[in-house]
């Protein structure tokens, strides 16, 4: 492994882990915009993650994979961030950098989030367990459609080919269907509302996380914190890959504003949507799995 993939493994980690929570307390700040309170410092999530992480860990359940799963989550988020350029124009392990190897990452992740709920005998924890199983057969999908149309386009399933791609053709009629259909299915993809269904905590308080606690809580809200950081650098990287000057710590800050302001879009219609009824969420995932895959279809003849 040479100095360079040390480095650039090094950013992609930092920004995740670190700078995530960042993320979101600036969503949180906008969100109390909104509502027209002050709302909480931008620095808020970490003072509850460091709460958190001080906290006595209750065991609800005996189940291992109850006590595994937080840390199952975090660190395949992690390994996620591994394959995806965050303002470079390669990933740091850009030779196992595989759009399947990232869409399995992240399933493995979703899977130990269910089973940790399922695991925990808790009705409320059961219920959102099987909406978190909807939610992803669903959603899943449509990222995985965005990225084979991409790769078909790239001749390539290395992400970093994909951006590489796109930035020398410009729009094509592919990747701007595909780019329309993931940021509609962004919302659901982060867990935000109208598609917090796993979660709502005014119907089954918290879904997937009432039997969470102290530390392995903190995992799991810091690995939401990551996945929104994550799908949104892959969307602003691959489908928006301009401006590019070459340069890596300004391309890294280009990317890092750009994450920003999608972040504050998905804040912006996180407060002013309702949640979803189940049956209203499917049909509208539904919807766009069948659309995106016109993608596929104008990528295949190279349109």
């Amino acid at each position: 492994m040479n100095l360079s993939i040390i480095i650039a493994s090094i950013l992609n980690l930092f920004i995740v882990i670190a700078l995530s929570p960042l993320f979101e307390g600036v969503a949180r700040k906008l969100r109390a915009t909104v509502h027209s309170r002050k709302g909480p410092p931008i620095r808020q999530p970490y003072y509850d993650l460091l709460k958190l992480l001080g906290k006595e860990d209750l065991q609800s359940s005996s189940n291992y994979l109850f006590r595994l799963a937080p840390l199952i989550c975090f660190t395949t988020v992690t390994m996620a961030a591994l394959l995806v350029p965050m303002g470079t124009a390669k990933a740091p392990f850009d030779a196992f950098s595989d759009m399947i190897l990232f869409v399995y990452l992240i399933t493995l992740a979703a899977v130990a989030l269910i089973i940790a709920a399922a695991s925990s005998e808790n009705p409320f924890a059961a219920v959102g367990a099987s909406r978190e199983m909807m939610m992803h057969l669903c959603v899943e999908p449509v990222l995985f459609i965005a990225l084979i149309t991409a790769a078909i386009n790239a001749h390539s399933f290395r992400m970093g080919d994909m951006l590489a791609w796109y930035h020398l053709h410009g729009p094509v009629a592919s990747m701007l269907i595909a780019a329309v259909f993931l940021f509609l299915a962004l919302q659901a993809q982060v867990g935000k509302l109208p598609f917090d269904i796993p979660e709502a905590e005014t119907e089954i308080v918290g879904g997937v996380f009432i039997e969470q606690s102290g530390p392995k809580y903190a995992l799991f809200k810091w690995y939401m914190m990551a996945k929104q950081l994550i799908f949104c650098s892959v969307f602003v990287q691959i489908f928006i890959p301009w401006p590019r000057f070459d340069f890596v710590p300004l391309d890294v800050l280009t990317n890092l504003v750009k994450v920003l302001i999608l972040v504050s879009i998905i804040a912006l219609i996180d407060v002013v949507n309702p949640r979803l009824r189940i049956d209203q969420a499917v049909k509208y995932y539904l919807f766009l799995v069948l659309f995106s895959l016109g993608s596929v279809a104008f990528a295949l003849i190279g349109a």
